[in-house]
């Protein structure tokens, strides 16, 4: 996009619309990792119960992290292990 926007000389609204790409793309800036060491934490622990209990979907794991005392919602490790 930036070497679009020097060889054309024209503005990011222009080019982002000359490339049909959204502007919140452009300028999509990920976060630092802010939660990087509990998330690590969790997924090790959410690894261990399901080498416990192979047997076991998500929704039941869930329910052991909440009785350790995890506040975890269910949807955020849907697609993690």
């Amino acid at each position: 996009m930036k070497v679009f926007r020097a060889a054309t000389e024209c503005s990011e609204r222009y080019a982002c619309g000359g490339l049909e790409v959204l502007r919140a793309l452009f300028r999509y800036r990920a976060r630092g990792p802010r939660f990087a060491e509990a998330n690590d934490r969790l997924r090790v622990r959410l690894r261990e119960l399901a080498e416990e209990r192979r047997r076991w979907g998500y929704r039941r794991l869930h329910v052991l992290l909440q009785r350790e005392g995890w506040t975890v919602n269910s949807k955020r490790f849907t697609g993690s292990t």
